[in-house]
């Protein structure tokens, strides 16, 4: 491979998932790049040259040197990026970028287009189910006005090709869930689940994106500034090559996204961004925290209760809060900080935030531990009242210290 400055990797935006108003080194917005396409990858390198030769393809005679195509590769085992990058000589407006410290489609998707050049952004999936030739459809919809365009297989022209019941089944389900916890988003397209669709740059630019698993749209129809939207059918294909990315857990981050959105862009958001504070966090880490409640009740039964062990209420206390703190560590480093930690992979990095959350909370425990006693002692004479009040103040406590000090996005390389 040759090592031609054309052939050099795109460099993996860092910090929020934001869209700048003007592409990166054009502060007036005067660039000659029309359409800028996403194509997230992992484990595609069966697909990846003839996805790009069929796109390229459509688009040379569309608009001949007015867009580009951006791979974007989680780091495949299979050297998905290493084949799209030797492709570049032959496709001159190919673009690829290698990430080696986040994962996930939906991020993968926004750094992309946080590179891109182009005043039109769009995706579209790299294992050829989405078929390429419905992109000039979706390019001639922008260009009429639109401010989004998507692929549906819910409108004339649209369907899927074989799926089973089941999956069917799951689909729809899935949708009529999205109706239901956010109609204001997904009661604007037919097909809120599709992952080909282009949007205006101006239509998203300054919002942060804060996706979780695939589903990018909601967070772009959710958080931009969306106005009109216009649909052009697709049938999904099976694909050809490579191996299916859906499983269950899919399902289950989707659920996670809708509820997310739902509390950042309900009430409670708009409450959030204007005191500067973050809302959605609190409550996660707050439901955390609702299950270390369990923890250290159970830990503290075990231990003072006359009928077990017997101990004195102080030295129980500390054990069923450390062990409570390990419990809320895990599941604060996996969900609730999540942003920051898939940025910051590795033992050692989750050792560090360990630590720091460790102290954080002991700090924090010492302050439940006085409150407890208090309560305890000149207040409610109920052991178990009194362990929840106390964890409550200190549970304001350890978010916002955490926040500052153990999950900070300025430690992400």
């Amino acid at each position: 491979m040759n090592n031609n400055s054309s052939e050099i990797l795109l460099t993996v935006p860092t910090g929020p998932l934001k869209i700048a108003e003007y592409p990166p080194g054009d502060l007036a917005g005067d660039n000659d790049i029309l359409l800028s396409l996403v194509i997230p990858t992992y484990k595609e390198r069966d697909n990846i040259e003839n996805i790009v030769k069929i796109l390229t393809g459509l688009l040379d005679e569309a608009i001949p040197g007015n867009y580009e195509l951006i791979v974007v590769d989680d780091d495949s085992p299979d050297l998905t990026w290493q084949v799209a990058q030797s492709l570049i000589p032959d496709y001159p407006q190919l673009r690829v970028m290698r990430r080696q410290e986040e994962r996930g489609l939906s991020s993968a998707v926004i750094r992309g287009w946080q590179a891109a050049t182009g005043s039109i952004l769009g995706v579209i999936d790299g294992d050829l189910q989405h078929p390429p030739e419905v992109l000039l459809q979706l390019l001639n919809k922008i260009k009429h006005g639109a401010d989004l365009a998507l692929a549906s297989r819910h409108v004339d022209g649209g369907g899927v090709s074989s799926w089973s019941v089941i999956r069917r089944f799951l689909s729809r389900g899935a949708q009529v869930l999205g109706l239901i916890i956010l109609p204001g988003v997904l009661g604007r397209v037919t097909d809120p689940m599709s992952g080909y669709f282009m949007v205006r740059r101006s239509a998203i630019a300054g919002a942060t994106m804060n996706p979780v698993g695939y589903k990018i749209l909601l967070e772009v129809i959710g958080r931009g500034k969306v106005g009109e939207i216009a649909e052009a059918g697709y049938v999904f294909r099976e694909r050809t090559e490579g191996e299916s990315k859906v499983t269950w857990k899919q399902y289950v981050e989707y659920i996670q996204h809708l509820i997310r959105l739902r509390v950042s862009t309900g009430r409670l958001g708009k409450i959030s961004r204007k005191i500067d504070f973050p809302l959605g966090k609190f409550i996660r880490f707050g439901l955390v925290g609702f299950s270390g409640v369990f923890v250290d009740m159970a830990v503290l039964y075990l231990l003072s209760d006359p009928s077990t062990l017997g101990w004195n209420l102080t030295r129980s206390k500390i054990i069923a809060g450390e062990v409570a703190i390990f419990n809320n560590f895990l599941w604060n480093d996996a969900w609730t900080f999540a942003d920051v930690s898939m940025q910051q992979k590795g033992w050692k990095q989750r050792i560090k935030r360990f630590f720091k959350f460790n102290v954080v909370c002991l700090a924090g425990l010492v302050i439940n531990v006085l409150v407890l006693n208090i309560v305890y002692n000149f207040l409610v004479r109920n052991q178990y009242i009194a362990n929840l009040i106390a964890i409550a103040v200190a549970t304001i406590w350890n978010f916002w210290v955490n926040l500052k000090l153990s999950w900070r996005v300025t430690d992400v390389k």
